[in-house]
């Protein structure tokens, strides 16, 4: 058993000695590093192991190598305090400690950005505005900031006055926005598109400059839209967000109702019409009209030359828009002609009341 007495001399050669003091330091320092190992290693990564994402165990070993790395500079520092405890540090000694322990952690940060982003990127539903499409420009971002944070803590821990780089960096940040201010809002429209998500990749939509077509792509700057006519349409985000959309494939399905307004004569037979125009679309051949909303016959109104009515029906597709109203056209008007109900068309009658008196005209 240890007496007080050795214990007593054991601590004044440690006093005493710097030597000594310096390898227990080291020592203790180079301990406590491998008990974090052990405690990543043994410990952390058992417990993360259970969770159902593999996320945390990558983080935990990419964590493990600066810690372990900032106990030992620690223990370096300590003992060259101890060394030049009589006379002054050099100043560069803690600096160079520092710049170290930044590259470790540093590293470390730039991996984690990524894993993040990559885990947010795939799970898209819970993160909507974190897609693959946008995964660029978060990554950048969030590095550009991570360097701009390196190199302010690069700076302090040199003691380096950073007043003039501070407003010749502001000077600069204010000239580029100017520069690029339009690619700037198309770039956050962009982002605020895709959180939002008034559209998506393969919906219909129609602008409100009268563009209409299919989605095909929806970009950081601009989206792409395929017209009927198989031309594409790329119209820069900033418009878009600031401008009306109309999604003819939003809602709480894709269909779209078709109306097909129609005029008959006066007189005509209303229930005959009404049974025609259902018998119409019931005798359609192909799936493009949907069976169920079913379709409907309305009748809207006394016209200047005649009564209003309006078919009704839905189809699978807004796709199929054009291609069902003019079957449906074209079937009603066969349908008409053949059971003799007329279809007016727009006239007036002009009555004139008196003429006008000729003027005398000399021989």
């Amino acid at each position: 058993m240890i007496s007080f007495q050795q214990l007593s001399e054991w601590l004044a050669l440690i006093h005493d000695s710097k030597g000594v003091q310096v390898l227990v330091v080291m020592a203790s320092t180079f301990l406590m590093a491998k008990l974090i190992s052990f405690l990543f290693r043994a410990v952390l990564k058992r417990i993360v192991s259970k969770t159902a994402t593999n996320l945390d165990d990558v983080i935990l070993g990419e964590a493990e190598r600066p810690v372990y790395a900032s106990l030992v500079l620690l223990g370096g520092y300590l003992s060259l305090r101890i060394v030049f405890a009589e006379v002054d540090l050099p100043a560069s000694a803690s600096s160079w400690f520092l710049t170290i322990g930044i590259y470790y952690w540093t590293v470390f940060l730039w991996q984690l950005i990524t894993i993040l982003l990559e885990a947010a990127s795939r799970s898209s539903t819970k993160f909507v505005a974190i897609q693959p499409a946008t995964y660029p420009l978060f990554n950048n971002i969030f590095k550009l900031v991570l360097i701009g944070a390196v190199v302010f803590a690069l700076i302090k821990a040199w003691g380096v006055d950073a007043t003039g780089w501070l407003a010749s960096a502001g000077i600069v940040g204010i000239a580029v926005g100017f520069a690029s201010k339009d690619t700037l809002s198309n770039l956050f429209a962009g982002v605020f598109i895709m959180a939002d998500r008034p559209y998506r990749v393969g919906d219909y939509v129609q602008l409100d400059t009268g563009e209409r077509g299919k989605v095909s792509l929806i970009g950081l700057r601009s989206t792409r839209i395929i017209t009927r006519d198989d031309i594409e349409v790329t119209v820069p985000n900033a418009i878009i967000g600031g401008g009306k959309i109309v999604n003819e494939t939003g809602g709480p399905h894709e269909k779209m109702r078709v109306r097909i307004p129609i005029g008959i004569a006066y007189g005509s037979d209303i229930n005959n019409v009404e049974r025609l125009l259902l018998e119409v679309v019931e005798g359609q051949e192909g799936n493009e009209i949907c069976t169920y909303p079913s379709p409907r016959v309305r009748f809207r109104g006394f016209g200047s030359s005649s009564l209003d009515f309006e078919l009704l029906c839905w189809i699978q597709e807004p796709e199929y828009r054009g291609l069902v109203k003019h079957r449906l056209l074209s079937d009603i008007y066969h349908a008409f002609r053949q059971n003799k109900v007329e279809i007016p068309f727009s006239k007036q009658d002009l009555y004139i009341k008196e003429l006008p008196e000729m003027p005398f005209k000399e021989q």
